[in-house]
């Protein structure tokens, strides 16, 4: 290892200036080279479009629930309709630990690019299978069965995506730009989600709520299929990152890269895991299932939703680059811990407001919220990233962040939409998330910087 590049582990002074000094001199002399800026953009581009995809997918789905339990489940009663509806998109969850630990094999094993261009083409297929199925009112039982099996195809072929994208990223960036290099990832998810919260909206502008029901649900997952084989088009020319090729020529490849990281790496994967439950939760309960949350709840008009939604995506993708500039200045510790905090003191006051304002506060606090979930998004995959080693991180992200979206994030709207229906308290969602921050910052607190370590071995 190249130790003129390692920072201090926790508990050393944070004024030391010669570890992030060699890092910056570092990232400055890679960023003058123009072929390495041209693979940069090119790494960058085929990141942003494979997560771009996944959740245009996850948007549609969400932004779409209420119909589709119209749809697809028979119709009981409205709650157990919308239930049914976040129970496949849960069920799609379960899968994802298995997946992560598949496309983490083929990742650490074969090849960062490898586990990427065959991660989007099988998601992108599956999501225009959606386009595809028939209702409930014309095969019955098998309306929800077929959704659930093509979710959960999208479930396994999407928990390479965000792993394997960030990973790539953070070994392509130069040191001392990992963390806005990484922060790409988040803001190609919620471009993702911005689009379909877009494509939603405009279709509510232009198309009856009969033509919706009948036919218009289709039309965004039919989309997959154009943007995902461009996606694999762009991965299939770029080649493997540097990191990845010097493990190959050297022969320290791992051959069973999950038996090395669960027998060498069990604190870090406890501290990842741990730190990721603030994402699981928050974002979609803030980013996905907010909408129907307001729209249901709150008896805010599903036009008005959609458009607070989706002014506080795009304050999203504005503030989350900055974030992860701030993260390279400051550290990946500081501003995950600093995230953890707002939300434990602002969640509930947050929530609280939303029934005591018109729109413009609604789309004030929905603003304020992205802004929180931008400091834990624009850090998170940066960090996920250096606390494994190369050999593992593939890995090592995939497993750990996926476990935890399967168990607190896809589970999130269902067990927001449960909560509130058994409590009777509209709050329920704003604890749920007071739970998860104060998860992760106790994970946080046991961690140790990684920001200005090199990513070598």
């Amino acid at each position: 290892m190249n130790t003129s590049n390692a920072w201090p582990v926790a508990g050393e002074p944070y004024g030391a200036d010669a570890p992030r000094a060699a890092s910056a001199a570092a990232g400055a002399t890679a960023a003058r080279d123009p072929a390495h800026r041209g693979t940069l953009r090119k790494a960058a581009t085929a990141s942003f479009i494979g997560n771009f995809v996944e959740w245009f997918d996850y948007a549609s789905y969400g932004y779409l629930a209420a119909i589709i339990a119209v749809v697809f489940f028979p119709r009981s009663s409205p709650t157990t309709g919308l239930l049914a509806a976040f129970g496949v998109f849960a069920v799609s969850f379960v899968i994802r630990p298995l997946g992560g630990i598949v496309w983490g094999h083929v990742g650490d094993r074969i090849g960062r690019r490898t586990a990427l261009s065959l991660s989007i083409l099988i998601m992108s297929a599956a999501t225009f299978l959606i386009a595809l199925l028939p209702t409930y009112e014309q095969v019955g039982l098998w309306a929800p069965v077929l959704l659930l099996l093509v979710r959960i195809v999208q479930g396994f072929s999407a928990s390479g995506e965000y792993a394997g994208a960030s990973a790539f990223l953070a070994e392509y960036a130069p040191e001392g730009k990992r963390g806005l290099y990484t922060s790409i990832v988040p803001a190609s998810t919620a471009a993702g989600l911005l689009f379909g919260s877009l494509l939603v909206a405009l279709m509510h502008a232009l198309l009856t709520s009969e033509q919706i029901h009948a036919w218009g649900w289709r039309l965004p997952f039919l989309l997959a299929a154009p943007f995902g084989l461009i996606g694999r088009y762009i991965r299939l020319r770029l080649e493997d990152t540097p990191r990845f090729r010097q493990l190959e020529q050297a022969h320290h490849v791992e051959a069973t890269p999950m038996r090395t990281l669960l027998t060498h790496h069990r604190r870090a994967i406890a501290i990842a895991f741990g730190v990721t439950c603030l994402n699981a939760v928050a974002f979609y309960i803030i980013l996905s299932y907010m909408p129907t949350y307001l729209s249901t709840e709150m008896g805010v008009g599903e036009s008005q939703a959609f458009l607070a939604t989706t002014i506080s995506l795009a304050a999203y993708i504005g503030l989350i680059f900055a974030m992860g500039t701030l993260s390279d200045r400051f550290g990946r510790k500081r501003m995950l811990l600093a995230a953890s905090v707002l939300f434990m003191l602002l969640t509930v006051p947050l929530f609280m407001g939303l029934g005591g304002v018109g729109f413009a506060g609604i789309v004030a606090i929905q603003i304020a919220f992205g802004a929180l979930l931008t400091m834990n998004d624009g850090t998170l995959p940066c960090f996920l990233s250096e606390i494994f080693p190369t050999s593992v991180r593939y890995s090592g992200f995939a497993f750990t962040f996926n476990s935890a979206n399967a168990l607190f994030g896809g589970t999130a709207p269902l067990l927001a939409t449960w909560l509130i229906s058994a409590s009777g308290s509209k709050l329920a969602p704003a604890w749920l998330l007071v739970a998860a921050a104060a998860v992760a910052a106790v994970a946080i607190l046991a961690s140790r910087e990684t920001a200005w370590r090199s990513l070598e071995d």
